[in-house]
């Protein structure tokens, strides 16, 4: 085995295991805290830190970064976040000494080191990851993004391909590849931070970049500078078809249908809309619900409350993302449903007079979500230590959603609706325990979240597609429905002039939101019970009931504002 040569050998550290599944790394994690560096055969033998968090085994991959050598500098970095090591061990005695989280998102700290039990069979690490490209066969190049370095190679080798001069003579039929290996996913974006990784600043190592960007599955794709992203494992690979020789390059698998690609169509001629087009989904039988479906059901708000526990704030926001595509006529847009409003997107639509429908069901939703995150508030009865952690939980989804983020802005407004609502905004004590208890949530809330929901709310927040993936069109939709604006005449006509321009633009860069939303969710894997439970149909029946669900939506609002205004009076009494 070649001896790496980045400053110092981490394959004698006894928390390096070597080549190691994600399945035996899980097991070797017992309590919280626990952690170990393997390499992940499915990345080609890259390293991954493995770590046992609140219950969870959460694996988080190592970019490695080759340098082109030059004396006085190490020949690699290794990179986790943000930050950057000669090696591998270096990063490590950063993360453990200093108690600091492997990622902002996950907040995951490892403190204790899982030593080996024998001697490494081989290293992936260096043998097949060599300063040189001298191959036998054609080496499959991974594409970056367009801003990255030149200078920075990323050799990416599969363990199938023959190693590098003076590396393990093992054959690679020794180390099968199986349906089980992990996909690397990446984590979502961290609470106050848009950075993901390297900056387009770095460009001083070398001044050329690629041009072609990533096609990595992830979590989350990087913002409009193309920084190369933070891998995290979180969901096993499944399977779809059986792969080519490794020879060959692998086609593409079976992609979810908001990853397919729009259809495009020839000497497509605009053809006059017979009928308004809805994008709710139709009513099923709920794996949630129970058969007589009675509002507020206590067994299924259990439910409901555990299931959001399980999932941290970012893949909440993906999940609402996938969603509001859907419900806005952004992804997933039929062939018949384009040919019956006259248009290819629903951001379009809006802007139409046939989009009347579309519009009221967007407005619906807005409030119906909002509703349900007041419910999550006040519906805990518990201790005050809980409601505050259900208003720590509301903003850090919200910081999840926001531009840079997720970029989900329909459902960063429904979420902050719900924090900024009467019912809850009164709740004094439970605001003051949040400010004491959860600082870091409560700053971001009162001096980030807040001047930015204003701003969209007037027309002039950030809506470029590179930052956002579905634009706030709450304000347009509502202005076309004939609400009319507050404050004095000329204050709400600039507000009037504003919001008719970004809807103008909005409906525009159609396409371009599409490519952004579909980048977000690629590599994606929905949780089937999380997805439904964001649904509007499933929210309408289960505040409403379904009886109820079918009452004019203005009476049902007011409806459930009492109900709101009961709760909020029992959990902190007026004086």
């Amino acid at each position: 085995m070649q001896v790496p040569q980045d400053g110092e050998d981490f394959v004698s550290q006894p928390w390096y295991h070597g080549p190691l599944s994600r399945q035996k790394a899980e097991d070797l994690l017992q309590q919280d805290g626990d952690f170990l560096v393997r390499a992940s055969k499915s990345r080609g033998g890259h390293p991954v830190i493995s770590c046992r968090w609140r219950g969870s085994a959460l694996h988080f991959e190592v970019l490695r970064v080759a340098l082109r050598p030059r004396p006085g500098r190490p020949t690699a970095l290794f990179q986790l976040e943000d930050e950057r090591f000669p090696s591998l061990p270096a990063l490590v005695r950063s993360y453990v000494i200093g108690q600091r989280p492997l990622s902002q998102a996950t907040g995951a700290v490892a403190s204790r080191p899982v030593p080996r039990q024998g001697p490494i069979r081989r290293s992936f690490s260096e043998d097949i990851l060599p300063d040189g490209p001298a191959r036998t066969e054609p080496l499959r190049d991974r594409k970056r993004s367009d801003s990255q370095p030149a200078g920075l190679e990323h050799l990416w080798r599969p363990p199938e391909d023959p190693p590098g001069p003076g590396a393990s003579t093992v054959p690679a039929s020794g180390l099968p590849r199986t349906g089980s290996d992990p996909v690397i996913l990446k984590t979502p974006v961290p609470l106050g931070s848009v950075a993901d990784s390297l900056r387009a600043s770095d460009g001083q190592l070398h001044a050329k970049a690629p041009t072609k960007p990533p096609r990595t599955p992830s979590l989350l794709l990087p913002d409009a500078s193309g920084r190369p992203p933070t891998y995290c494992e979180l969901v096993p690979r499944v399977l779809r078809v059986q792969g080519p020789p490794p020879a060959h390059s692998c086609p593409e698998s079976e992609v979810p249908w908001w990853e397919a690609e729009e259809e495009k169509e020839e000497d497509r001629c605009f053809a006059r809309p017979q009928a308004e087009v809805s994008f709710c989904l139709p009513d099923t039988p709920s794996c949630l619900l129970g058969s007589q479906n009675r509002p507020l059901e206590p067994e299924v708000l259990h439910t409901l409350r555990g299931l959001f526990l399980e999932h941290h704030p970012g893949s909440t926001a993906l999940h609402l993302l996938l969603i509001d595509c859907q419900a806005t006529g952004v992804l997933g847009v039929t062939k018949a449903q384009r040919g019956a409003m006259g248009v290819a997107s629903g951001l379009e639509l809006l802007t139409l007079p046939h989009g009347h429908l579309l519009r009221l069901e967007l407005l619906e939703r807005l409030e119906t979500l909002a509703l349900a995150g007041a419910l999550a508030v006040l519906g805990c009865a518990g201790p005050l230590e809980e409601r505050a952690g259900a208003l720590r939980g509301l903003v850090e989804l919200a910081v999840a959603l926001r531009p840079g983020a997720v970029g989900d802005l329909p459902g960063l407004a429904a979420v902050m609706g719900a924090l900024l609502m009467p019912q809850v905004s009164r709740l004094e004590r439970t605001w003051r325990h949040l400010r004491r208890s959860h600082t870091e949530a409560a700053l971001a809330f009162e001096q980030e979240l807040k001047p930015l929901m204003r701003s969209l709310n007037e027309g002039a927040g950030p809506s470029d597609p590179g930052e956002v993936a579905l634009p706030h069109v709450a304000p347009a939709a509502r202005l076309l429905e004939g609400e009319e604006l507050p404050g004095p005449l000329d204050e709400s006509c600039e507000r009037l002039l504003r919001t008719l321009h970004q809807a103008r633009q909005t409906a525009r860069d159609a396409p371009r939101f599409r490519e952004a939303a579909a980048r977000r969710l690629r590599g994606f894997r929905p949780n089937p019970e999380l997805t439904e439970a964001l649904t509007t149909g499933f929210l309408k029946r289960l505040l409403w009931g379904s009886r109820g669900a079918g009452a004019p939506w203005a009476t049902r609002l007011e409806k459930f504002q009492r109900v709101l205004s009961v709760l909020s009076q029992r959990l902190e009494p007026d004086p």
